[in-house]
């Protein structure tokens, strides 16, 4: 494990450095292209056999990292918290209504509306996927991924009230795409379709245990931050409720993801303005920035190199091109046209639902819930779209969404 762990650091600081001296591009999208472009070369030169020693190195660092594990029970409880930590509250509050409203409805309808789009369209390019797995998939890929947003959209010099309705959106959709999923795929795995009552149960569990449960960590931290005044032992408190609180999310069966992202509002709007001195605060934000940069780095690295360990066939190929549409449609359907229609009407600049529409960044999280599921060729041909969607949301909208912003506020 800790040689897995050191090989993933140096590859990644060695992709950062070279990203950094010779690119110049954002750091996730950096490390992600490099690793995708080296994945391949090291494909050729094996396919062409000139060299396979690269190609096993990569495929075995590849296969070692159990990526859903990873993911779901490693970086995201941080990647949450440090993102609540830093998310502008009083922007937040302000636009808490379009936030709430496209991080719960708009997840839901969208779920719906790439499932449909996907049952339709795949049996029209040969790709075989029964319509439970094809809303599956609208589930998984439905949630914007709050780790590829605010590390993108940070150089994006979108408006600030765009940036914080966005954030906030990936930050709180997380909770119910992942009970969507659960109960998604419960009903695939035994045939019988959830009734009402088991799905106002299950959303109230994970959605509405992981919010409560959000609360008292962010209000127990709060508390003990204010008994003390000295940063090491604050730091350290943070860093327990973090990995302490998320261990308890999985134990109670609610949202982590929601509990990690409600207690670092909390922590970084209350604790922060009110019981840190001011070296306290410069210590916890440059530890979490710090956190916030090394897991994003490492996650998109590990995101590059899937192209050596997932499989894609020609059909597949066409398939993940049509799912990409698909996203990009109930995108626009379910957040693009309510925010064209009612922008003013929230404060939002005009010009707002382009940037929202195309800012909506998938990443590890799909990637990492598609990985979960059973083993099978349906499982294979999931994960084939899923990495489709992602690589294009990242490496396509990521690179031109400074130049959507632009365009859509150049007036």
């Amino acid at each position: 494990m800790i040689e897995i762990a050191a090989a993933c650091l140096v590859v990644t600081a060695l992709l950062a450095w070279i990203n950094r001296r010779f690119v110049g591009l954002p750091t996730s999208i950096g490390v992600m292209a490099a690793s995708m472009l080296l994945s391949f070369v090291a494909i050729a030169l094996d396919a062409k056999h000139v060299l396979t020693g690269p190609h096993l190195a990569a495929e075995q660092l590849a296969r070692s990292v159990d990526f859903s594990d990873v993911v779901m029970q490693g970086m995201l409880s941080f990647l949450l918290f440090a993102g609540g930590v830093h998310v502008d509250v009083r922007a937040l509050r302000r636009f808490r209504t379009p936030v709430l409203a496209l991080a719960f409805v708009g997840t839901l309808v969208s779920a719906f509306v790439v499932g449909g789009l996907m049952a339709w369209l795949l049996p029209l390019v040969g790709v075989s996927l029964s319509f439970g797995y094809c809303l599956l998939f609208g589930a998984l890929i439905s949630p914007t991924d709050p780790i590829a947003v605010g590390g993108i959209l940070r150089g994006s010099k979108a408006p600030p009230e765009v940036r914080a309705v966005i954030e906030g959106e990936s930050l709180f959709n997380d909770g119910i795409g992942v009970a969507l999923f659960v109960l998604v795929l419960e009903a695939v795995m035994s045939g019988a379709a959830p009734t009402p009552q088991d799905v106002g149960l299950t959303i109230l569990r994970e959605v509405g245990g992981g919010i409560g449960l959000g609360f008292v960590l962010g209000w127990a931290t709060y508390a003990l931050l204010a008994g003390v005044d000295q940063y090491d032992v604050e730091v350290l408190i943070t860093l327990a409720t973090v990995m302490g609180g998320y261990a308890l999310a999985q134990n109670l069966h609610v949202s982590g993801p929601l509990a990690m992202a409600i207690a670092g509002v909390i922590v970084g709007h209350r604790a922060r303005e009110r019981v840190m001195s001011e070296l306290t605060r410069r210590y916890v934000d440059m530890f979490w920035e710090l956190i916030d940069g090394i897991l994003n780095a490492v996650l998109f690295v590990l995101l590059g190199m899937g192209v050596l360990v997932i499989a894609f066939s020609r059909h597949e190929l066409i398939g993940g091109a049509l799912a990409v549409a698909a996203t990009l449609a109930a995108r626009a359907l379910t957040v693009g046209v309510p925010t064209a229609m009612l922008s003013g009407r929230v404060g939002l600049p005009a010009g707002s639902w382009s940037v929202l529409t195309w800012g909506g960044l998938r990443g590890g999280i799909s990637v990492a819930l598609a990985l979960s599921l059973p083993a099978g060729p349906t499982r294979a041909t999931v994960i084939a779209l899923t990495y489709c969607v992602v690589v294009f949301s990242v490496l396509v909208q990521g690179l031109t969404i400074g130049w959507v912003t632009r365009r859509a506020f150049r007036a």
